[in-house]
């Protein structure tokens, strides 16, 4: 039970409320006394439709109960209430957050810089790199910087960027083939 109705312990009983009008900003839920609406609809604990009544009389059967009145559907006429134990469900709407935050894959984009005129010792370093981040589920972005008159040498720096692309085939499929971008060219890899 969200607070209890006995005149015994007011000082609690309005601490609490006052935590339930912070928590309610933030998830618009009305329990109990906050419910505005002079009629509402009941819902019992386990799912069966107890009927419109006034909201007196509502709050008097989640009383006898044990339990809250929390209102499902403040938008419907009149409003839909339902008696349940009201820290139970937070409780729940909780876990379910967690574990579907859990459930959720992230990644992130590494980027690899490399120039026309990359070695190929070089570029087996950088592909050792470009497989540790394919192997944390990241994805790659291989961007080839062209500076000054390098600009002129496109076709070798295709070249490049299509080593890069065999050398990682295995673990790696190339998801953006290369493009130009300004005095870049990039190429997006991806693990397979």
């Amino acid at each position: 039970m969200l607070y209890g109705f006995s005149g015994a312990g007011q000082s609690k009983l309005n601490r609490r409320r006052c935590g339930i009008a912070r928590q309610r900003s933030q998830d618009r839920t009305s329990v109990n006394r906050d419910i505005r609406a002079p009629e509402v609809r009941v819902v019992g604990a386990d799912g069966e439709q107890i009927g419109v009544m006034p909201i007196e009389e509502a709050l008097q059967k989640a009383r006898e109960s044990h339990m809250d009145l929390v209102e499902v559907s403040p938008n419907a006429q009149p409003p839909v209430c339902k008696i349940m134990d009201y820290g139970r469900y937070k409780y729940e709407l909780t876990k379910k957050h967690q574990e579907a935050r859990k459930k959720q894959k992230g990644f992130q984009i590494k980027e690899i810089k490399v120039r026309p005129g990359t070695d190929s010792h070089d570029l087996e370093t950088k592909v050792k790199h470009i497989q540790k981040f394919i192997n944390n589920r990241d994805k790659v972005k291989v961007t080839l910087v062209f500076r000054g008159r390098e600009i002129t040498l496109s076709q070798q720096a295709r070249d490049v960027l299509e080593r890069v692309a065999e050398m990682t085939s295995e673990f790696a499929q190339v998801e953006q083939f290369p493009k130009f971008e300004g005095r870049t060219m990039t190429m997006v890899l991806s693990p397979k």
